[in-house]
């Protein structure tokens, strides 16, 4: 199974709290903690650990972040040598997480913002040699679409995750095979607002007016909504032990669900698989220590 990924590294910089401070509030009582994130390099080493060939393409700074995300990357056998070391600063990402396990993140790019569809160019030879090609939207938008447009020249399975969300140009959506949104990532694509009354099954028929792939529409505790071959299926959530820390279980969820449509499952297994990949992240706090091996992931499954 060879998978490339193109998309971010980060810092991430977590701040535990026991509620989300209002304006001008100060709050004392945090945890910190500060670890890898980004979410090309999150989904790069959980699809690793789930016993995928990895290649990354993302940018770094010439700091001490970078030096041990290179470190991170050597120690989970994910091939970093496409990467690129910028001027610019390692981007970091500020992360809120309540007692209820919710987060909030804000990032600052820097190196990633120095990215290049160039860069793109010199990975082609690692999307070409891909079973599936898995890009985010942390990067210059001209980078992702440049990856897309490679790997759909290529013959060569992509899957978006379009996180965050962004208005996507037209000739982007026939470039992509697997789509897999959150809720509020679907709405954005649609054009729908935060007021505009629309169910699940309502936002994919408005994104079947542009987009004639697979949908894989994340949904929460409410599991997910898969559209592909003509039909929408339901797949139910699979049950998390407990709920420390959600910050990584959408990349638990993507990485995994790359691994098992790499190997052929099922689209509806592969789901599933993905589903359970993500009830294990969210039972451990940070995002790396939380991406699963192979059973941890089975063993939700026999739940």
């Amino acid at each position: 199974m060879k998978i490339a990924v193109v998309g971010s590294y980060g810092a991430g910089l977590t701040m535990r709290i026991p509620r989300a401070p209002v304006a001008g509030e100060t709050l004392s009582g945090g945890r910190y903690a500060s670890g890898h994130g980004g979410k090309g390099s999150n989904q790069a080493v959980a699809a690793a650990r789930l016993g995928a060939e990895v290649s990354l393409l993302t940018a770094v700074g010439r700091d001490q972040f970078g030096d041990t995300a290179r470190g991170l990357w050597a120690d989970e056998r994910v091939d970093a040598s496409a990467v690129r070391t910028a001027d610019a600063a390692t981007m970091v990402g500020f992360i809120l997480v309540d007692d209820e396990g919710e987060n909030r993140i804000v990032i600052a790019p820097g190196a990633l913002d120095e990215l290049t569809p160039a860069d793109v160019d010199r990975f082609a030879d690692r999307i070409a040699e891909a079973d599936l090609v898995v890009v985010s939207l942390e990067i210059p938008l001209p980078v992702a679409l440049a990856a897309l447009r490679t790997a759909h020249q290529h013959g060569v399975r992509t899957l978006l995750n379009p996180a965050p969300a962004v208005a996507l140009p037209d000739e982007a959506w026939d470039w992509i095979d697997v789509l897999t949104p959150n809720a509020s990532e679907a709405r954005v694509l649609t054009g729908l607002g935060p007021a505009d009354p629309a169910d699940a099954e309502q936002v994919v028929q408005r994104l079947r007016t542009r987009y004639t792939g697979t949908v894989v529409l994340t949904l929460g505790a409410d599991g997910v909504l898969v559209d592909g071959g003509g039909q929408q299926t339901r797949v139910a959530p699979v049950a998390a032990p407990r709920v420390v820390d959600t910050t990584g279980a959408g990349d638990a969820f993507t990485g995994a669900l790359a691994v098992a449509l790499t190997r052929g499952d099922d689209l509806i297994e592969a789901v599933r698989y993905a589903a359970a990949a993500g009830a294990h992240a969210v039972g451990v706090a940070e995002v790396i220590p939380a991406l699963p091996g192979p059973d941890d992931v089975a063993a939700l499954l026999r739940r």
